[in-house]
């Protein structure tokens, strides 16, 4: 577990995403959650040795399986973004794994089983200001990569926890994506009155702005290939077409090739078919 900032911490240890905990007076706020049963117990006792108030209050970023699997586990009050609530109503009540392929991280591990959805419990629109805290914890609404996602910030600690906004080393993920969307609001964090603040990718870590200004890149370029792809009325499927030079762009393991293809794979095609070729209306995926 990593110490950001007084009484704010990261832990990046676990398979799937940065789990985030705040320890405050009034009680702990913790960000997403591990996927594996193991994983959530180990974590919950790590978390036994901060002393603070008694009160638990989880945060989902978004509705990422990889992110929202452990949520019911954690034992707690879940917050999420509305739009995120809306996403659970259409799944079925239970998980069950059966290898979707999507090139997310739970799909690379058995034993996840079957698991009831932790539904949020509190929602909100546009912002959500916890006050548990003489500095507040602000939940912010910055769609993108989901029409749920959200940013986790603290003004006072100068961090902002941005999940699937900025990743690193790895493809992003497009199911979901509003690709323009998703631009503008990292734009955001390349203005003055963030310059000084600790930015953590929800998939790695603390990243620099000159990561946030890489993934403006790298998505403007999908935007643009996908754009070019379906004006010469090409099938969804030639989105394949795409991966090997944007793969080429990205720093990873080599073990994690498939992986990586089958992510941009099933995401490319998604987008496409999602902003290109509609044939019904959809709500966003995860």
């Amino acid at each position: 577990m990593q110490e950001l900032a007084p009484h704010v911490y990261i832990e990046t240890a676990y398979p799937g995403v940065t789990l985030g905990a705040i320890n405050w007076s009034h009680g702990l706020i913790l960000i997403d959650a591990p996927f594996r049963p193991e994983d959530t117990r180990a974590w919950r006792a790590a978390l036994l040795n901060l002393s603070g108030g008694v009160d638990r209050l989880l945060v989902n970023l978004d509705a990422h399986i990889d992110r929202t699997l452990g949520a019911r586990n954690m034992d707690c009050t879940v917050v999420g973004h509305e739009k995120m609530a809306a996403v659970f109503r259409n799944r079925p009540v239970t998980f069950k794994a059966q290898g979707l392929e999507t090139g997310a991280e739970w799909e690379q591990f058995n034993g996840v089983g079957s698991i009831r959805w932790a539904v949020p419990d509190l929602t909100f629109s546009e912002r959500l200001v916890i006050h548990w805290d003489e500095n507040p914890l602000i939940l912010e609404h910055h769609p993108g990569p989901a029409a749920g996602a959200i940013w986790a910030v603290l003004p006072g600690a100068r961090v902002i926890m941005l999940g699937d906004a900025v990743v690193v080393n790895q493809p992003p993920f497009l199911a979901a994506a509003d690709i323009p969307v998703w631009i503008e609001s990292l734009k955001l964090l390349l203005l003055p009155e963030y310059r000084d603040y600790l930015l953590v990718s929800g998939r790695g870590g603390l990243v620099a702005h000159q990561q946030v200004r890489t993934q403006i890149d790298f998505l403007s370029k999908v935007d643009e290939q996908v754009a070019r792809l379906a004006e010469m009325g090409s099938e969804p499927e030639e989105t394949a077409r795409l991966i090997p030079a944007l793969l080429s762009e990205l720093d990873y393991p080599a073990e994690r090739s498939s992986r990586y293809e089958q992510r941009l794979r099933y995401g490319l095609m998604r987008y496409f078919i999602r902003h290109y070729r509609p044939t019904t209306e959809e709500l966003e995926e995860s």
